[in-house]
């Protein structure tokens, strides 16, 4: 029992962080756009849902404390007090204390107090300092909502479409335009709205929620909201609905005498009223509108009651992605076996386990991709708070939230972008003051933005800030040794050196940054994630960091190559192009002459010390690694394979030129390939040589 107790809290925690987090992200917004209604009931409806949910999982302090925090935002809703920072604020720090709540068996009841109290003091004198406590939850209920709005509609910027997309988005909705006034073109009047709407929408949103919608324009339109069905109506309910007659009775656009008397007439109901102009074609295609959509409801309700979502955890995910990688593994060794044999009867049943796996394998990846946007929106917060705590005004934008990434990289992607932005608020952009005198807006701008770019997922943060300062960077790094005096710094080594161990331009570190830790460790966590980082910056203009990354770790697209006895895979996404070693190696085998640009040269015989004799003809493969390309000589070219990544063991963690291994068709193993680290461990090796007398 108390296993199962243990099981639904850690749910609820789950759940409550989501919906923190999507609260947070609505503060935000509001802060920035405080007479935008619909924040404030999305705010409003986070809320309730922790309260709601924290007292049926028995987190009753949080469900009492959220009541106080719900009866301040409720009046906010209907008006009552204003949307200001200190609300916002204090709302804020309102979810940092439910969190707390949440995570910890030990409430800091003094803090809960304080918090509470200052949401009582935002309540008006007369006004009870709680909401009454309801019952409330997600039930859906369905509506009946006619918004005939004002005719001038237009001249005060209103768009009404704008109005039904909101009413869409609560939930499922039905809307019926009535458009029988629209005049002639030649007599129509563009700046004048001819037409009205009649809307059915079955949504758990209650009836203020949806009033709210029209809260800016009700004043002049005609707008009723009635209740017209409850979810557990559906149960007992039979299958069909009322007849349009009941309907457009029930709605007052007939009279029963007139329904009567129509009836009279032997035709279809609807076509009988709209010849005897009782009503125009309009209401009764609104009454069959309703009557339809009303008719699929009860129907899906009792053909099924699956839930469309369900809730996995994370270890079971990557288990079963292990499960598929041997699956991949087997699969690929069955193949090879079968080919061998050349039966066609095996061969046949090969493809079929081949084309199963595949689709196993895309539809396990997709499980684990998640929107970039869960990782952008809890840097919301931290750009709040850290603009206050550093006195700058700066604005958050997010572009892409939609691509999707492996959970997994997501998760390792979160510290080197909170190194980042820290950097950004704290180096690049500047305080009001100094924007306004170098003749920019005094608020700042930092941008997120995501995007798929074949097989990678590229993340770009910028700000407009100061943009580097090149020869205080040049400058330390001379101290450091990290430049030869007489060398300039170039735009592909600013980043190799910013993201050197230890190198900071600050004398002082606080609390900011300015230990030089942060981007050393950004370089290595994206290194890390197989990925690569850019840095390009202008001065006076800004920063702009360029984030690489695979779409996910578990399994890649890789090349097989050969050196000696021995296989190795090359991340193919790292693959530009390749071709034979007579072709475009230069003298020794340094460099390569490639449509008429000079790039380094790496051969993995001479690295790996591989002994036996050359072969007669080596191949090149060419790789881009961020904004550097180098050629690798290999001896053969396998082809591409599909690679499950398998770690190298504790044992191996120093080996740097490999990220992992793989096992081949045959049961062989072969090593992954890192090829940042490669060029690493290269570079280090030829500056120590260099180095020696």
């Amino acid at each position: 029992m108390k296993k199962e107790t243990d099981r639904f809290k850690r749910a609820y925690k789950e759940e409550a962080e989501e919906w923190l987090a999507d609260l947070e992200a609505a503060l935000l917004e509001l802060e920035e756009a405080p007479d935008k209604s619909g924040l404030i009931g999305r705010i409003f409806r986070a809320v309730h849902t922790i309260k709601g949910s924290g007292a049926m999982f028995g987190f009753e302090e949080i469900a009492a404390f959220t009541h106080e925090v719900e009866a301040v935002l409720d009046l906010v809703r209907s008006g009552e007090i204003p949307v200001s920072r200190e609300l916002i604020s204090l709302t804020l720090l309102a979810c940092d204390q439910i969190r707390q709540m949440a995570d910890s068996d030990e409430t800091d009841s003094e803090e809960t107090g304080a918090i509470v109290t200052a949401f009582r003091a935002m309540m008006p004198a007369a006004h009870p300092t709680a909401l009454p406590e309801d019952s409330s939850d997600a039930v859906l209920r369905t509506y009946r909502i006619r918004f005939r709005p004002a005719s001038d509609i237009f001249a005060n910027g209103t768009n009404p479409i704008l109005l039904l997309d909101e009413l869409r988005e609560m939930g499922e909705c039905r809307v019926t335009p009535h458009i029988h006034k629209v005049p002639p073109l030649r007599e129509m009047d563009p700046e004048t709205c001819y037409i009205h709407w009649h809307v059915i929408l079955t949504t758990d949103r209650g009836l203020n929620t949806i009033r709210d919608v029209f809260i800016f324009v009700e004043d002049n339109s005609q707008l009723t909201v009635d209740l017209i069905s409850e979810a557990d109506e559906l149960d007992d309910a039979p299958e069909d609905y009322k007849k349009i007659g009941e309907i457009l009775i029930e709605r007052g656009d007939i009279t029963d005498d007139t329904l009567r008397d129509v009836l009279r007439v032997q035709k279809r109901t609807g076509e009988l009223l709209v010849e005897s102009k009782a009503v125009d074609p309009d209401a009764v295609s609104s009454a069959l509108a309703e009557q339809q959509h009303m008719r699929n409801l009860r129907k899906r309700r009792r053909e099924v009651s699956s839930v469309s979502s369900i809730r996995v955890a994370a270890d079971k995910l990557d288990t079963l992605v292990d499960l598929v990688g041997e699956l991949v593994t087997v699969q690929a060794s069955l193949t090879q076996r079968a080919l061998c044999l050349d039966d066609a009867e095996l061969l046949t049943v090969t493809e079929s386990v081949e084309r199963l796996s595949a689709a196993l394998r895309d539809t396990t990846m997709e499980i684990r991709m998640l929107p970039v946007s869960t990782a952008f929106t809890r840097f919301r917060r931290l750009v709040h708070d850290l603009s206050r705590e550093l006195e700058k005004e700066v604005r958050m934008v997010t572009e892409g939230g939609d691509t999707e990434l492996d959970k997994t990289v997501i998760e390792r992607l979160n510290d080197p972008l909170i190194h980042i932005i820290r950097n950004c608020l704290s180096h690049g952009i500047e305080t009001a003051a100094v924007r306004t005198a170098s003749g920019k807006p005094p608020q700042g701008t930092l941008r997120l933005s995501a995007r798929h770019s074949g097989s990678q997922v590229v993340i770009v943060i910028s700000d407009d800030g100061a943009g580097l300062d090149r020869d205080c960077i040049q400058r330390r790094a001379l101290e450091m040794g990290l430049m030869s005096p007489g060398q300039t710094l170039s735009e592909e080594a600013l980043f190799p050196v910013i993201s050197a161990p230890g190198f900071s331009t600050v004398s002082e570190a606080d609390r900011v940054s300015g230990r030089g830790v942060g981007m050393d460790v950004v370089r290595r966590s994206i290194e890390n994630l197989r990925g690569t980082i850019d840095i390009s910056s202008q001065s006076g203009q800004g920063t702009v960091f360029t984030l690489r990354l695979p779409l996910t770790l578990a399994i890649i697209e890789g090349l097989l190559v050969t050196v000696g006895e021995n296989i190795y895979v090359i991340p193919l996404s790292s693959v530009e192009e390749c071709m034979n070693y007579d072709e475009v190696v230069i003298g020794a085998g340094g460099a390569i002459h490639l449509r008429g640009e000079m790039l380094p040269c790496i051969s993995l015989r001479r690295i790996f010390e591989e002994p036996g004799d050359v072969p007669a003809e080596e191949r090149v493969v060419l790789l881009q690694l961020g904004n550097f390309r180098v050629g690798l000589v290999v001896d053969a070219i396998i082809g591409d394979y599909q690679t499950v990544i398998k770690g190298l063991g504790r044992v191996y963690k120093n080996v740097k030129a490999f990220s992992g291994s793989t096992i081949l068709a045959d049961g062989s193993v072969a090593l992954i390939l890192d090829p940042h680290r490669l060029v690493e461990m290269v570079r280090s090796s030829e500056q120590r040589r260099k180095a020696q007398p």
